[in-house]
């Protein structure tokens, strides 16, 4: 596992192969398995993810009742052309809705890192297969840069909520869109990097308060935040925007965030949206169950 984005960068000067094909071949090493082999094994990621998105049942709701409909009328809204951020946008909003609610209620779902930040990665790259046309491989291609990019933050700081707060899910999840969109747009390691670190940039601090201690709410929105938050960055840097921070920074620093939020926003259920009169009332109410 690589311990970061500068380590990649020297690999791929001194090798000239590009991100994907160095998150492969690490792949390839730690698991015994041969590129075909591990190709295989990340597209049936990928294609487990689109199967996700297609189960998604818009009359289901979780036990609690919290979740359930709205990634219909997320879809609804686009189809009517109402939506003031355009049919592409609207369609990754929907995405990663729809796949949030499905997470709640229980159905199969691909942890991208984690359940509480699965829909950010899919809707970022099942609407760019859709809507603009990139190949199923290069879907792959850019799957493996994100699990790259994944594998550098939980070494450099944590995709769990309760360790690093929602930074370390929907930050993480986030960049790590981001820098597989760089890869799309015909990035490099450097353009991937920066895009992810324009990306946790804007979800550093993120607080984990899950009312009534539900992966619920807020997380399903937050995982439009995230998804949308990914497009924007990868842009920037496909425009040859930089981040002043050096990427391995940021998650430096996302780290040190985690570790001195208070505990009661870090998946708690105690602080935050959490401890509102409402979030409170949701709770106690739920206890009747």
């Amino acid at each position: 596992m690589y311990q970061s984005f500068q380590e990649i960068i020297e690999i791929e000067k001194n090798t000239g192969k590009s991100f994907w094909e160095i998150i492969r071949d690490n792949d390839c090493r730690e698991m015994e398995i041969t590129e075909e082999e591990a190709f295989l094994r990340m597209r049936g990621m990928y294609e487990a993810m689109q199967s996700a998105d297609e189960a998604y049942e818009p009359n289901l709701t979780s036990t609690s009742g919290l979740v359930g409909g709205d990634g219909e009328k997320a879809a609804n809204a686009r189809r009517r052309g109402t939506m003031l951020c355009g049919s592409f946008l609207g369609l990754v909003m929907e995405k990663a809705i729809k796949m949030g609610e499905s997470n709640a209620c229980m159905k199969r779902i691909v942890a991208a890192p984690t359940a509480g930040s699965c829909g950010v990665l899919p809707a970022v790259f099942l609407s760019l297969e859709q809507d603009k046309g990139y190949s199923r491989e290069e879907m792959v291609k850019a799957l493996y840069v994100s699990a790259g990019i994944g594998g550098i933050i939980a070494q450099r700081a944590s995709v769990s909520g309760a360790a690093g707060g929602c930074q370390a899910e929907i930050g993480a999840a986030s960049a790590m869109a981001a820098g597989g969109v760089a890869f799309l747009l015909g990035g490099d390691t450097e353009a991937i990097a920066h895009a992810a670190a324009l990306a946790m940039k804007n979800l550093l601090g993120l607080a984990c308060d899950p009312v009534a201690g539900l992966v619920e709410v807020p997380c399903v929105k937050r995982n439009v935040i995230g998804a949308v938050n990914a497009l924007t960055s990868a842009d920037l840097s496909n425009a040859g925007i930089r981040s002043k921070i050096p990427p391995d920074e940021v998650f430096d620093a996302m780290r040190s965030v985690g570790r001195i939020l208070p505990e009661d926003l870090k998946e708690t259920g105690k602080g935050g949206l959490a401890a509102t009169p409402t979030g409170i009332a949701f709770r106690e109410n739920l206890k009747s169950f």
